[in-house]
């Protein structure tokens, strides 16, 4: 198993309501993409550092092979277009086995 953990950050003009759809749509892909074990996406509340990161998502694949199937994934590419169009301005992403 391996975990696939982002951090999202956005323009000052990216809306609210368009951070909402992207959660729903975050949270949708646990149930369209195989490997998927857990699927986790919401708002940050609390951060040691001030990095202006608001949207967190976690998730658990069965395997390697489930993470490069959900790279590719045409749903999973959706939802990044949506990042492109409501201005994602930084991203921090790692991916790691767990033990």
């Amino acid at each position: 198993m391996l975990d696939h953990v982002c951090l999202l950050k956005f323009a000052p003009t990216t809306t609210t309501e368009q951070k909402d759809k992207l959660i729903a749509m975050c949270l949708d892909l646990r149930n369209t993409i195989h490997g998927i074990i857990d699927y986790q996406a919401n708002y940050i509340f609390n951060s040691e550092d001030d990095y202006g990161f608001e949207i967190g998502i976690t998730v658990r694949f069965e395997s390697k092979e489930a993470l490069a199937n959900y790279t590719v994934h045409p749903d999973h590419q959706a939802v990044l277009a949506y990042l492109g169009e409501i201005n994602l301005v930084d991203k921090t992403v790692c991916d790691f086995e767990l033990v």
